[in-house]
Formats: structure tokens, sequence, C-alpha cells
């Protein structure tokens, strides 16, 4: 492992969570240079640092602040200096052109880790080269809807990261960049990241795009009842594909037992890990968090890989076709959010033959 003293690190992508976790590394007293795409964002922390609020602030939250060096995506250009390791947190659809992006300024023993969702990992091995990629699962809950201010809703001791290497020729990087993500969070080395990221995604198709939309927190989405058998077969699905991606099925947040490993009770057991421990009550998917800043989400990146995988493998996803056409129509402007997508969304997923529990 190499020194972090020495290295010199860039966070490429500094929304919520890329910007808790920058925080973490310069308060760290690391050398950190963040970039970032949202102009507002940019000139919010260059005039008066990063503001991070943990948990909430009238029941025992804290303020931590940090300044880093920050620049916009067009400044890029302007370096002349390498880095040695890069934080890819953009989103998943924007993988590709990022990592074209900072190409150029890594070092010829640096690397690129996507600290992401979806299955970005091949695409970073695409642009970086075996040698230097390496790809992470992260579990940060987070917000940002002020330029400048996160509102992190899980703690460093309740965010979770899982570091590997997609191929055996970036190995040698993993327990530098371990111990880099150590100071935001508690950090898993393994060898199989590629079941360890369809994991995080069977929780993903799961909570993100169906509590988003209905406009509901993940909590309140968890507990109501045939919502929640909507989430627990739409993650189900995503794990039946993860095994015909030639993934298996294993614990992740660090829980153990055989009910986090079985591909029946994985779903179900996550998802309560979730809300028990890693999410507050009013905490919001990232997909809706987009909606609500009319961006594009990462959909299509996961539960339309879910439906692309089982596609190749001769299979159907009828949950996730249907949380796909619904996230579709909201973002095309067609359907609004809200709870009274629940039995159209239902009936949708029993018409292209999804089997309900509650039916």
């Amino acid at each position: 492992m190499r020194n972090l003293a020495d290295l010199n690190i860039a966070v490429l992508g500094t929304g919520a969570n890329g910007a808790g976790i920058g925080a973490d590394l310069v308060n760290a007293g690391l050398t950190v240079t963040w970039i970032e795409q949202w102009p507002d964002n940019v000139s919010a922390v260059a005039a008066n640092g990063v503001r991070v609020e943990f948990g909430q602030l009238d029941n025992g939250g804290r303020v931590e602040v940090a300044h880093p060096r920050i620049l916009n995506l067009c400044e890029v250009a302007t370096l002349r200096e390498k880095f040695d390791a890069v934080l890819l947190l953009v989103k998943a659809y924007d993988t590709r052109w990022a990592c074209e992006l900072i190409k150029p300024y890594v070092a010829d023993d640096g690397f690129v880790i996507g600290v992401q969702n979806g299955m970005s990992g091949d695409d970073i091995v695409d642009v970086m080269g075996e040698s230097r990629s390496l790809a992470a699962v992260i579990e940060i809950t987070a917000a940002m809807y002020t330029p400048g201010v996160v509102e992190r809703h899980s703690d460093r001791d309740r965010s979770w990261f899982a570091v590997g290497a997609p191929t055996p020729a970036a190995a040698h990087h993993v327990e530098t960049a371990a111990a880099i993500l150590r100071h935001a969070g508690v950090v898993e080395v393994t060898d199989d990241i590629s079941s360890a990221k369809w994991m995080k995604l069977a929780l993903n198709a799961a909570e993100l795009v169906p509590s988003a939309i209905m406009d509901m927190s993940i909590a309140d989405a968890a507990r109501t009842d045939r919502l929640r058998e909507v989430m627990l077969i739409t993650g189900n699905e995503a794990v039946a594909a993860a095994l015909a991606d030639g993934c298996h099925v294993r614990p992740i947040f660090g829980m153990h037992g055989d009910v986090a490993s079985n591909p029946d009770t994985f779903v179900e057991t996550v998802l309560n890990e979730l809300v028990a421990n890693y999410i507050l009550s009013y905490s919001r998917s990232t997909i809706l968090q987009d909606w609500m800043k009319h961006r594009h989400s990462e959909v299509n990146e996961i539960n339309g890989t879910v439906m692309s995988v089982l596609e190749s493998a001769g299979q159907r996803a009828p949950a996730n076709q249907a949380v796909v056409e619904f996230a579709a129509e909201i973002e095309s402007g067609t359907r609004e959010r809200g709870i009274h997508n629940l039995e159209p969304l239902i009936a949708r997923m029993t018409e292209l033959g999804a089997t309900l529990f509650f039916a």
C-alpha cells in the first residue's frame, strides 16, 4: 500500500456523496482536488467551503466544514499535474465520458475507482485499462439541495464501502483505495467486486425507483405493505439477474448469516438492514432527488440493467420493466409522482407477468 500522504487525489463529481467523502479526505489532511460540473456548487465551495450537516441538527446532529481546492469541469484542461488516485462519483451514465476527461491526468501507476451505483466497472476498464481500474460499492445516504451544503444522513460508522479490482491487473491498488475510503466510512476489501456490486444493485432496484415513483422517503415506502411487496419482487428479479450473470449472492454492509446470502431472503434482509441502520426516516432516494432537480436518473443503469441481463439469459423481468416504464413517463412529464401510482404499477406488473405475493 502506498503512503497516503504522498498521493495526489482527485474527487471527480462532488454532489452529495462526492462532497461528503471529499470533505472527509480534506479534513484528514490529504492532498485532494475536487472536480465538479454544477457551476453553482463550484462557486459556493470556492467561496465558503463545503458545509456537511450530519444527522438532524435540532436533535444531536453536528456540522463539519472543509475548504477544498475545487475546479469546474472546464478547468480540467488547465491542469499540469497527474493524479495518483481518482475517486469517480458521477452518475453511472456519465462514467465513460468522465473517465475520458480525466484519463490524461492520471499517473501511469495511478488508478480510477468508480464509487458509484450500477455496474460501471467495465466502462472504467474500457477507458482506463485493466491495470488502472477499480470498482467500489457505496452505501452513504446523503442529499444536496443547496450548493455547498451536504445533508449526510449516515455518519462515518454507518457509511459502507466494498473495494475490489475488476481484473487481477489492478489488484495492487486495492489496499490504497481502501485506505483512502476508510476516512469516510467502513471498508471491506473483496476479491469478487462484481458480486458485491450486483448485491447493491439488487437493493437499489428494490428501493430507489419504486419509492421515487410514489414520491416517498425510502423508509416510508418500505413500511407501506403493498409497496413493500413491489419493492421485494423488483429486488428479487435483480438477484436472479446477478445469478444469470455468473455472480454469487453474498452479504453486504457487514451482514452475516444464511439469510444474507440466500437468494430467496437476501433482498428483504438487506432492505430491513438499510431502513434500520443506514437511513433516516425522511431520506429520499437518489432517483427522487434527481427528479426534484429535473435531472435524468439512473433508472436504466439499475432497473434497466436487470431487464437486459435477464433478457440475454432468456428470462423476463416484468416488475423491473413496469418500474422502468413508469419512471420514463415521469421523466418525460406525462406522469406525476405520487402514491396514486401504486395500484396502476401493480396492475402493469401483473399484466407483464409478475407473480405478486399479495395477489
